[in-house]
């Protein structure tokens, strides 16, 4: 098995893992197949998870524990970077997104979860029945943890587009919406965050049927997560992701410019008098 690569454990919950993983293996003097046949899993199994690119179970994690006499160490770290405050059917998809070179985004609703506010995005998981101030509390803290994938060294290329009506509905009030709005000005001039709109007077278009996002690495499209809480769901095959990409397109086609989309921006914020 050819050594790891170095892993940067600032890069995303994943790696985190990955680089204590590997640490706490070399503390122990083993290599990866010694490691490997103590919990029962091949060596090429936790090379992959040691450069990242395999997400590891929670078992996994105990298994590990108790080959590094670790006294579950590896275990309490799997559920603090496995994104245990988002909802199930999520995770997959930020793990996915944490891996991506690339980002398209779609959403007729609302901000989209990486371009929101702490106000805006509080105010959102609010509107969910039966929520409880201690799980807003998490999965705001979940929600500002993803953005960061923005300020890394070298982030994603994202592409966002939204209705207009994302930019008129007031969640919140004329406040939190007039910050986000102007958030939405500040992180456009991001060199690799592009937005547009899909202005009002395009009455009817086939992204009016619910919101996606899909994943690329090295510009190949391979994962996306379409619908929103509590039905969505990661798809990886390639008809479905294929079928999103024409979507998106059609969609793209209906809105204005990077430039026209800033301009409508700031037309929403003087009109509500944000």
């Amino acid at each position: 098995m050819s050594p790891s690569k170095e892993i940067d454990p600032h890069e995303s919950p994943r790696a985190i893992f990955a680089y204590e993983l590997r640490r706490h293996r070399q503390a122990a003097n083993l290599t990866q197949k010694q490691l490997g046949a103590r919990i029962g899993f091949s060596d090429s199994m936790v090379h992959l998870v040691e450069l990242a690119k395999r997400p590891p179970s929670q078992h996994f994690a105990e298994l590990c524990d108790r080959a590094l006499d670790l006294d579950g160490t590896m275990a309490r770290l799997h559920t603090a970077t496995t994104w245990k405050q988002a909802p199930e059917h999520f995770r997959p998809w930020l793990e996915e997104e944490q891996e991506a070179t690339a980002l398209r985004s779609w959403e007729p609703t609302i901000v989209p979860g990486l371009l929101q506010t702490e106000a805006y995005a509080r105010e959102i998981f609010m509107a969910s029945p039966g929520i409880t101030g201690e799980e807003v509390d998490e999965r705001l803290a979940g929600r500002m943890q993803r953005r960061g994938i923005l300020n890394r060294d070298r982030p994603p290329a994202v592409h966002f587009i939204m209705d207009e009506a994302v930019l008129r509905r007031a969640v919140g009030g004329t406040a939190v919406m007039g910050e986000q709005l102007r958030f939405l000005r500040e992180i456009a001039e991001h060199p690799q965050v592009t937005i547009q709109i899909v202005p009002a007077e395009t009455a009817v278009h086939c992204g009016l049927v619910g919101g996606f996002i899909i994943a690329e690495r090295s510009g190949s499209a391979y994962a996306a997560h379409v619908g929103g809480q509590p039905y969505g769901r990661t798809v990886d095959d390639r008809s479905t992701i294929a079928r999103l990409i024409r979507r998106y397109d059609a969609i793209r086609a209906e809105a204005v410019p990077f430039r026209q989309s800033l301009r409508l921006i700031e037309k929403v914020v003087n009109d509500s008098g944000s």
